[in-house]
C-alpha cells in the first residue's frame, strides 16, 4: 500500500500562483510514476500532469501547458504541482496519484486537497 499526502491547497485570486506537494509513503517501490487530477463541482475528475519513470518525461492536460509545472524527486517519492497565471476553471479538487507508468496505471490515490480561484 502507498500513502499519498497533498498539502499547498487554499484561495487565491485569478492570475495568482499556488504550489501543491504530495509526499508519497509505504511500498514507495511498487510504482515509479506521479502525478497530479483534479475534479470540479459536477465535473468528473480529469488528469493535469505526470512524472513517468519510464523515460523520465512529464506531461500535461493542453489546458494548463505553460502554466503548470510538475517537480518531483521519484527517489524521495515527493512531487509537486507549481500552478502560475491560475484562472477560476482551474478551481477544482486536486489530487496526487502514484502508479505504474509501463502501463499508465495510477494504483493509489491522496485524499485530495481544495483549490479555489476567485475572479
Amino acid at each position: 500500500q502507498v500513502h499519498l499526502v497533498e498539502s499547498g491547497g487554499g484561495v487565491v485570486q485569478a492570475g495568482g500562483s499556488l504550489t501543491l506537494a504530495c509526499a508519497a509513503s509505504g511500498r514507495t517501490d511498487s510504482t515509479d510514476q506521479m502525478g497530479w487530477f483534479r475534479q470540479a463541482p459536477g465535473q468528473e475528475r480529469e488528469f493535469v500532469a505526470a512524472l513517468r519513470g519510464l523515460d523520465n518525461r512529464s506531461e500535461y492536460k493542453d489546458g494548463v501547458k505553460g502554466r503548470f509545472t510538475i517537480l518531483g524527486d521519484m527517489n524521495e517519492h515527493k512531487v509537486y504541482l507549481q500552478m502560475n497565471s491560475l484562472k477560476p476553471e482551474d478551481t477544482a479538487v486536486y489530487y496526487c496519484a502514484a502508479g505504474i507508468s509501463f502501463y499508465n496505471s495510477y494504483n493509489f490515490w491522496g485524499q485530495g486537497i481544495q483549490v479555489t480561484v476567485s475572479s
